[in-house]
């Protein structure tokens, strides 16, 4: 990365700085609840290692007081962006009654609070597209400039919900960001066998919007490109497709065994390109980071994330009971 590229984009150091903490919590959330799930404590982890500088990027470009976003399962940078704690991600990993997502209900990575406009997910993949593009008209109805963000893998990119929610948003123009968050697997199988296009993006001609292809390692990029579509769609000129084109540095899941369809090879040059450690580099290069600094944030991290941790393990599950409440309606 060039010098200074965060002062040509109008972002300070501490908020680069802030950038940064953020994509190494997540890091370092996730690594813990690999080893819960390893030692039996968490039934299951969906990784987001490899895409923290998509996620993160994107997310500091919105307007985190005001937008809607609508992750999907691996979207950990954005959540925590968008002011989920890791107390709350715990509680969910270890499916307890205080998890805010669902109070222990859904598996980990279904994500949704409503006090920070995270719009809850299901297990069948890409069902947030047409939901994103619903908030977006309600939003145009209301005369309201918010923005409707909305993430998936390449993956999702094939389902039908992506092409009706699409179809739907460029016809209306609707204030609406797809980010495809292309990690080059759907699960074990390679994009060239998911797509006939060359990129994610080619599609959006398809439905009048714009689609842009850019590096999904490079946080500044993310945070530049995103911040022009989201200033497009408040300028009502419709929807934008934005591909980010990224490594997922571990397997699908801790159901998965990634090394019957991944090569050694090619997983040593994906961690080559790991963006904590480019952006990290380049946070050095502008004198924003020593070692002490790095250290001091490191320390405040997993402070944060063995409290999260021990208060996550001790808290109460949800009463069998209450296995009915905030399923069906109850009358008052």
């Amino acid at each position: 990365m060039a010098k200074n590229r965060h002062k040509e984009l109008g972002l300070s150091d501490q908020e680069v700085l802030g950038m940064y903490e953020t994509m190494l919590l997540a890091r370092r959330i996730d690594e813990r609840m690999w080893l819960l799930n390893r030692s039996g404590k968490i039934p299951f982890v969906i990784s987001c290692q490899g895409q923290e500088a998509s996620q993160v990027g994107a997310a500091y470009a919105l307007n985190r007081e005001k937008d809607y976003v609508l992750p999907y399962y691996r979207d950990l940078g954005v959540v925590l962006s968008f002011g989920m704690t890791p107390k709350e991600i715990m509680l969910s990993g270890f499916a307890k009654a205080e998890d805010p997502n669902s109070g222990g209900r859904q598996m980990p990575g279904h994500f949704g609070q409503r006090e920070n406009r995270i719009v809850t997910g299901s297990s069948p993949v890409t069902t947030q597209v047409p939901h994103a593009v619903g908030i977006a008209l309600a939003a145009r109805m209301e005369g309201s400039d918010l923005v409707s963000f909305v993430t998936f893998g390449e993956g999702s990119s094939n389902q039908g919900d992506f092409h009706e929610g699409a179809n739907f948003a460029g016809v209306h123009k609707l204030p609406v960001i797809f980010m495809c968050e292309n990690n080059k697997y759907a699960i074990s199988v390679p994009i060239e066998k998911q797509l006939a296009c060359e990129k994610v993006s080619d599609r959006a001609a398809g439905y009048g919007m714009e689609g842009i292809t850019i590096d999904g390692n490079d946080l500044l990029e993310v945070y530049s490109t995103v911040k022009e579509a989201a200033d497009r769609c408040r300028n009502g000129e419709g929807p934008v497709l934005i591909e980010t084109v990224c490594n997922r540095l571990t397997p699908h899941s801790s159901d998965d065994d990634d090394r019957t369809y991944r090569s050694p090879d090619e997983m040593t040059k994906a961690k080559s390109q790991d963006p904590i450690v480019l952006f990290g580099s380049y946070l050095r290069e502008n004198g924003l980071i020593d070692d002490e600094l790095e250290k001091e944030i490191n320390d405040r991290i997993m402070e944060q994330v063995n409290e999260a941790t021990d208060y996550a393990e001790e808290a109460p599950y949800a009463m069998p009971e209450d296995a009915l409440k905030h399923v069906y309606h109850e009358k008052a």
